[in-house]
This record gives structure tokens, C-alpha cells and sequence, in this order.
């Protein structure tokens, strides 16, 4: 995106119209300066800047040179080729930062006027994790952390965690737990963070993310169950090999019916009062050499994600009782998000008689669905927040 892209001269003028960087207070030599027109007495060009200044670094016979040094810069000479000679060695150097910041420079002839961008910043630091020695094929283990989120179901959880280690025995599982009375979770590779009471959805899944120290983490809710079509190797090859940060799967219910829960977000510019959300069922387009995987901008609770790309757009801990879209809203221009329907997990059923719950599941549903206010708290945060005034969805 930010590759060096020369306008050739349509006009006379010849200048970089995008792909000029410069470091803080640094010098860069400007690429692709230069002037193509008919023969004149004196051929001249203006430079102006404002977030820095102008110098040479050359010199050229019979270039006459006027404000180096400054915002301001003239170079004039009777000879076109010198002239276009010592544009190549036109500096820049940064004088004034702030971040994500760009230079807006002008390039000025007799008769004709151009504008091109200088971007001011400090390069993306990388980030690297280690993913073991080299070998064929994925080793889930160094590169997936397993994340949850736990609530009055603990004997839900330990069936997710014996699925889990029916498949993947060594890959570290991360539990965050706000239960009132928490009991102990043991076992190898487990790590379990407790929480003040009843904290919440969102604040449990920042604590959650927040431990993890391999490139990706899966979230699974804590009443699903491993089967042998969760293949997190597919999920794992398809985030290696695209540019997607987060691919969700599907998630089958006791009836046999397995959900994508694939959306489209977009939003409609509105004004003073704010914007409008639209969402919609459905995807983008389906990725090259993944028949069974598509873009979208919102998928299922089930799904893995790059974790340093998960930390940066976060969950919002206000969200306490049942969120989910409002991750995929927060995370809209900077997520990359696809969908592949042949990466499943089970749901465990919910399908009880009232008179065969125990009293934890009543306990759950009550804080989980019931609520004098929490629905009207996250519609107002919702609409408040990203500044909307309307959602519409299908």
C-alpha cells in the first residue's frame, strides 16, 4: 500500500505520489523529482513544505539554488537536463512530529501546481513468536493458546477440557473465572485467573487474551465440546497463508445444524446526529484455494485470531452480560476476518425440562438473560461509543 509510485509527466511536472516516508527529525532524498517542458530562458521549480525543510544533497552546474535549508525552496537554471539532474538530489528532513502525520508538499512551476504526501513516522515494530523448531506440518501446541471465559458451568467445562485433550493434549488451556464460590481447575498446561464476582463476558475475555504468549488464540465458549472436526491445523494453515488476523468456524447444535453466524458491517456516514450501522447476513466472496472459507467482517463465538491483532482492538469490560458483534464493530477497519465452515465444534445441548435444571443453570440463565437494565446499558454504550444513531440488520 505504501509501495514508492511515480506520476509520470502528464503535466511537466514529475513527482512521487505516494511511498515517501521519513523517520522523526530524519532526511530522506525525495524521489522522482523532476520537470519535462518545451524550451524557455530560465526553467524553474518551487518547493514548499510544513512539517519540514528542504536541501541538496549534490550540487549541480548552473542550478542556481534559493532558500536550502528552509520551508521554502527554489531551484532555477537555463539548462533543462541540469536542472532535472539536481532535483535528484533534493532532501527532506523532518522538523515537526507527530505521529501518523504527513507532510503536504507542493511542487511549483510558471504554470502548473502538484501536491504530493510525505508520511512522517516510526516504522511497525515486528513482533515474532517462537514457534519451535522447524518441522512438517503445524505443532498446535507452540503456536494456539485455548481461551474461555467461565461461569457457573463448571461441569460444562471440564467436558470442553476432556474433548480438548482428547485432540490436543499439550496446547495450554487459559480459563478466566468470576464465579462468587471458584473452584479449583487442575490439570497439565491449565491456567486458571480468577476475577472479582461476576465481572462479566467481555472483561473475562480481556483478562483471558491477555495471558497468552503463542502467535494465536482460539476462543471457544465454555460448554462446547472437541470433536474430530475441530481441526485447529485448518484454522492455524489459512491465517499462515492469507493476510485474514481472525477465521471463525462453525458451531453445531444437538439438533445436527452447524452455524457460521457470517455477517457484513458497514457503515453509512450520517450527520451531526451520528451514523448509521448496517448488518447483514451473508460474506464478502470466497478466499482463493479455500473452497470452504470466505471474508466477512463478523463470524461465530469460535474462532482464532492473531493475538497481538485481538489485544489491539480488545473487548469492551462495560459489555458484561452478552456481547459479541459489538468485538467485530470495535475492530472494523482494522480486522481482517474470514469464515470456514468445515472447522466444527459441538455445542452442548440446552435443550432441559425446567424441572431438570440444576440449580447453577437457573443460577446462570438469571444473570445470563435476565436483567432489569443490562440490555439498556449496552444499547446506550453501543450507540454512544461509535457514535450512531441508527443500526439496522436483517
Amino acid at each position: 500500500m505504501d509501495l514508492l509510485i511515480i506520476a509520470e509527466a502528464n503535466s511537466p511536472l514529475q513527482y512521487p505520489t505516494q511511498g515517501m516516508k521519513v523517520h522523526p527529525l530524519k532526511t530522506i532524498i525525495i524521489s522522482g523529482l523532476g520537470i519535462k517542458e518545451n524550451p524557455r530562458p530560465i526553467h524553474s521549480v518551487n518547493l514548499t513544505a510544513t512539517l519540514g525543510t528542504f536541501d541538496v544533497a549534490a550540487t549541480v552546474d548552473g542550478v542556481l539554488i534559493r532558500g536550502a535549508g528552509g520551508m521554502h525552496m527554489t531551484l532555477s537554471s537555463k539548462i533543462l537536463p541540469n536542472l532535472n539532474r539536481q532535483l535528484q538530489f533534493v532532501t527532506y528532513t523532518n522538523t515537526l512530529f507527530h505521529p501518523k502525520t504527513a507532510d503536504t508538499v507542493q511542487f511549483v512551476t510558471y504554470e502548473h501546481q502538484s501536491v504530493f504526501t510525505i508520511k512522517v513516522g516510526h516504522g511497525n515494530m515486528p513482533k515474532l513468536f517462537n514457534s519451535g523448531p522447524e518441522r512438517d506440518g503445524y505443532k498446535i501446541s507452540d503456536l494456539v493458546t485455548i481461551a474461555t471465559k467461565t461461569f457457573l458451568r463448571y461441569d460444562k467445562l471440564q467436558d470442553l477440557i476432556t474433548s480438548i485433550r482428547q485432540y490436543y493434549p499439550y496446547v495450554t488451556i487459559v480459563i478466566a473465572d468470576d464465579n462468587k464460590h471458584p473452584q479449583p481447575v487442575t490439570g497439565p498446561h491449565i491456567e486458571q485467573y480468577i476475577m472479582p464476582f461476576g465481572k462479566g463476558w467481555f472483561a473475562g475475555r480481556n483478562l483471558a487474551v491477555s495471558q497468552v504468549t503463542t502467535k494465536y488464540v482460539l476462543w471457544v465458549d465454555d460448554d462446547f465440546i472437541f470433536t474430530g472436526n475441530t481441526r485447529l491445523e485448518k484454522m492455524v494453515d489459512i491465517l499462515e497463508k492469507t493476510t485474514l488476523d481472525l477465521v471463525g468456524g462453525a458451531v453445531r447444535e444437538v439438533t445436527g445444524y452447524a452455524a457460521t453466524y457470517r455477517h457484513t458491517i458497514s457503515v453509512e456516514q450520517g450527520g451531526k446526529e451520528g451514523d448509521c450501522l448496517h448488518m447483514r447476513n451473508g460474506y464478502h466472496h470466497t478466499i482463493q484455494d479455500f473452497p470452504n472459507c470466505v471474508v466477512a467482517d463478523a463470524v461465530i463465538n469460535f474462532f482464532l485470531g492473531r493475538t497481538d491483532k485481538m489485544l489491539r482492538v480488545g473487548f469492551d469490560p462495560r459489555l458484561s452480560r452478552a456481547a459479541h458483534l459489538e468485538f467485530f464493530v470495535d475492530g472494523l477497519g482494522s480486522l481482517h476476518v474470514g469464515s470456514c465452515s468445515d472447522v466444527i465444534v459441538n455445542h452442548a445441548s440446552k435443550i432441559k425440562l425446567p424441572w431438570g435444571k440444576s440449580e447453577n443453570e437457573k443460577a446462570y440463565e438469571k444473570f445470563r438473560y435476565y436483567s432489569t437494565d443490562g440490555g439498556n446499558i449496552q444499547d446506550k454504550l453501543f450507540y454512544f461509543k461509535n457514535r450512531f444513531k441508527c443500526m439496522t440488520s436483517n
